[in-house]
C-alpha cells in the first residue's frame, strides 16, 4: 500500500485552553503553553497515520516550504517519523498559522500564506509518477497553480489507477470553480458543512450533500464538529452523532478524520483497493468507516496541537466504549 499526500504545509503556533482572548494591552497566560507544531492537512494526516500504525515508508508527502527556520522545522519533524518527503523550497517564507483556542469556543486562525501558493503542478505530477500511489490525497484551496490544474492532476492519478481523495479549505483569491470542475474525477471527498453549502451553491446542507454527490463524487464525507458527521455513497446516506471527549483543542480533527478514512480503507481492502468502487461500499462497512474516522477525529481534540492526541489505543478505547451507541442512534437512508 502506497499513499501520496499532497497540499499545503503550515507551521502552527498554538495557544490552547485559554481563559479568554486578551484585550488590547492585556496579558493573558497560556495555561498549556504556546507550542510550535507541524500543520497543514498532508502533514497532519501523515503523522496521524504513523501514530495509528501505518508503516511510515508507505507514506509520501509532496509539498513546499519556505527558506526559513519554520520550513526546516517541518521537514525535520516529518523525517523524524520516517515519512518519505518530496518537499521543494519555494520562496523565503513558510506558511504560518497562529491559533488561539479559548475554552468552549471555536478556534481563531491568523494565517500567513506564502510557500504553498508557489506549489507547482509539475512537481505533484512527478510525485504521482514516482510513487504510483494506491491512494492519492490532495488538500486544495491555497496551493497556487495546482488548484487551477486540479482536474489535470486528478485525471493523471486516475490514469495510474489511484483512488483519489480530495479535501479542501476555503480558497483565497479565487472561487470554488476550480474544485467544481474537478469533482467528477474524485472518488472520496471531505469537507465541513460550511464548505459543502458554499461549494454546492445552495442554502441547506441536505441539498448540498445531494448536489455534491450528483457532481460525480463517489463517496462523500461531511464533518459537523460537535454535531457528528455524514457519509453519502451512491447507495446510502448515513449521519452519526459525534463521539464524546473532553475537548482541549479541536485543531486537526478534520485531518484526523481523513486519516481514519484512509486507514480504514487501507486495512479493509489492501491490495484490492484500486479495483474497489467506493461508491458501492456495503452499508455495514460504510457505517464502520464513518465511526472509525469519527473516533480518530475525536482523539485529536484531546490534546493541544493537531496530532498530539491521536493514538491507536485511544481510538480503540473510544470505539469500545461509544461506537455501539453511536451506530445504534445513526440515521440511515437507502437511496433509490
Amino acid at each position: 500500500m502506497h499513499i501520496l499526500l499532497a497540499g499545503f504545509l503550515v507551521a502552527d503556533i498554538v495557544a490552547a485552553d485559554l481563559e479568554r482572548v486578551a484585550e488590547p494591552g492585556e496579558l493573558v497566560l497560556a495555561p498549556r503553553g504556546i507550542r510550535l507544531s507541524v500543520g497543514g492537512h498532508p502533514a497532519n494526516i501523515a503523522v496521524d497515520l504513523v501514530k495509528l500504525g501505518l508503516p511510515p515508508e508507505s507514506i509520501t508527502v509532496v509539498s513546499t516550504v519556505g527558506r526559513d527556520i519554520f520550513g526546516e522545522f517541518i521537514v525535520r519533524t516529518l523525517r523524524s517519523y520516517g515519512i518519505n518527503l518530496m518537499v521543494e523550497v519555494a520562496g523565503d517564507s513558510t506558511n504560518k498559522n497562529v491559533i488561539l483556542v479559548v475554552r468552549g469556543e471555536d478556534r481563531r486562525f491568523h494565517v500567513e500564506l506564502s510557500s504553498s501558493t508557489l506549489m507547482r503542478a509539475s512537481h505533484v505530477m512527478e510525485a504521482l509518477e514516482r510513487v504510483n500511489p494506491d491512494i492519492f490525497y490532495i488538500a486544495t484551496g491555497i496551493i497556487g497553480e495546482v488548484d487551477e490544474r486540479l482536474e489535470d492532476v486528478l485525471k493523471r492519478a486516475k490514469s495510474l489507477g489511484s483512488l483519489t481523495f480530495v479535501d479542501t479549505v476555503k480558497p483565497v483569491g479565487k472561487s470554488w470553480d476550480f474544485l467544481r470542475r474537478a469533482l467528477r474525477h474524485v472518488d472520496v471527498f471531505h469537507c465541513n458543512s460550511l464548505e459543502a453549502v458554499e461549494i454546492a451553491g445552495v442554502d441547506d446542507l441536505e441539498s448540498a450533500v445531494d448536489r455534491l454527490a450528483a457532481s460525480g463524487v463517489k463517496l462523500l464525507f461531511v464533518t459537523l464538529g460537535e454535531g457528528g458527521a455524514i457519509a453519502r455513497s451512491r447507495r446510502y446516506w448515513v449521519r452519526q452523532r459525534a463521539f464524546r471527549v473532553k475537548v482541549v483543542d479541536p485543531t486537526g480533527a478534520g485531518d484526523a478524520f481523513c486519516a481514519g478514512v484512509i486507514l480504514r480503507l487501507a486495512e479493509a481492502y489492501g491490495e484490492r483497493l484500486r479495483s474497489v468502487n467506493v461508491g458501492e461500499i456495503p452499508l455495514a462497512e460504510l457505517c464502520e468507516i464513518l465511526a472509525f474516522a469519527q473516533a480518530v477525529g475525536a482523539s485529536a481534540c484531546t490534546a493541544p496541537g493537531t496530532t498530539a492526541g491521536v493514538s491507536r489505543e485511544l481510538v480503540e478505547e473510544l470505539l469500545r466504549s461509544q461506537a455501539s451507541a453511536v451506530m445504534c442512534s445513526q440515521e440511515v437512508v437507502e437511496l433509490g
